[in-house]
């Protein structure tokens, strides 16, 4: 399966799906102009990813903010993991800011994955 790899910008998000090592992250700023063209290649890995899974995934969410247009589709790609057997989510948000941390309750509550909080 191929890696999906995308190098964040001062209003995107760094990428990287990585199944051959475990490594599924997505991290720092998502404000991109058009959230669903952004995030539909995520998505799109997801389903395949969804077919032929690891034993266990740990997907990590580094956010140091994302916008409203955003948050749609941060659900929608948790949405999109509830599916896969052995998934969990890691989410992580520095000690101070209690918006991310709150934003990762209210997004735990709203699908059935796992989560985890941890701070950096």
């Amino acid at each position: 399966m191929e890696i999906l790899n995308l190098e964040g910008t001062e209003d995107t998000p760094k990428i990287l799906l990585d199944k051959g090592n475990g490594i599924f992250e997505i991290s720092g700023r998502s404000l991109p102009e058009d959230s669903t063209d952004f995030y539909q290649p995520v998505l799109d890995w997801i389903e395949t990813y969804a077919e032929d899974p690891n034993p266990s995934t740990e997907f990590a969410f580094k956010l140091e903010y994302f916008n409203t247009a955003s948050s749609k589709l941060i659900l929608d790609v948790l949405m999109a993991l509830e599916d896969i057997d052995g998934m969990k989510i890691i989410w992580y948000f520095d000690e101070d800011d209690e918006d991310m941390e709150e934003a990762g309750e209210e997004f735990s509550e709203l699908v059935e994955v796992p989560f985890e909080f941890k701070t950096y």
